[in-house]
């Protein structure tokens, strides 16, 4: 970063806490070698919402081998994700991220909150790996803004969103220009690190994932054909489209 923003500047001199929301993508990463350039080590730490069984594996050796020493604290919601579509009869969707909001963003305040108390300090900032480039929602968000609804009991929380203007390019050229390499998934062919089997993943990320784990792909597809719920919302004017149908394989539809 060649200019640290001054609300940055003031926050940093400030003693905030910087919390790196890290995923183990390739942003997250990214984001965590800016911010070790600008931010002072007893500033940072590093957190990372854990999803059993919907995880690609190795996310936090990984994180924990390009993390530069800095402290990793982990949360865990208390369901998983297929428990979550289970009880709900269907799967998240876009305009409705219970997958987000329930098994990362809540897991992840309660955390930060947890670790704001042991280190006595009320001020905070939640970074977090949001690129203009990726969408044109994405392209909209606030960088930077005050957090009232965290902002409580003597608290002062702030959102930022430190490489929001980077493109792929360049989040690849700081990780290679580091030493580091990404997460393995993304030499074995995909784009994006989330979930798996994410309901904002391409077809061609979800193909790819399907075939590095055909036991899971195979679970998401009778899942989908049990609840007869897609995970991919139908494109506009379009038919939805089962999992099983980009997988290449049949999953019995279920007596009625």
């Amino acid at each position: 970063m060649d200019q640290i923003d001054p609300h940055i500047a003031d926050l940093i001199a400030r003693g905030a806490l910087f919390g790196i929301n890290h995923s183990a993508g390739k942003d997250s990463q990214a984001m965590t070698i800016k911010l070790r350039e600008i931010i002072p080590p007893d500033q940072l730490v590093l957190i990372h919402a854990e999803l059993p069984g919907a995880d690609w594996e190795g996310l936090i050796e990984h994180i924990e081998a390009n993390s530069g020493g800095l402290p990793l604290y982990i949360c865990r919601a208390v369901k998983t994700f297929m428990e979550m579509v289970e009880h709900r009869g269907m799967f998240p969707s876009p305009d409705n991220r219970q997958c987000t909001s329930d098994l990362k963003r809540g897991p992840i305040e309660k955390l930060v909150r947890r670790i704001l108390r042991e280190r006595g300090r009320s001020l905070y900032v939640n970074c977090v790996g949001i690129r203009a480039q990726e969408s044109s929602k994405r392209a909209k968000a606030t960088t930077f803004e005050f957090d009232a609804r965290n902002s409580k009991a003597g608290r002062e929380w702030y959102s930022w969103l430190p490489i929001h203007q980077m493109s792929e390019a360049e989040v690849w050229a700081t990780i290679h220009g580091a030493g580091q390499q990404g997460h393995r998934a993304y030499a074995a062919g995909m784009r994006r690190l989330s979930c798996r089997f994410c309901i904002m993943a391409t077809e061609e990320d979800l193909q790819t994932a399907g075939r590095l784990d055909p036991d899971g792909a195979r679970l998401y597809a009778t899942t989908e054909r049990r609840l007869d719920r897609t995970m991919l919302m139908p494109k506009k004017g379009g038919q939805r489209v089962f999992l099983d149908e980009l997988f290449g394989f049949a999953v019995p539809t279920p007596a009625a």
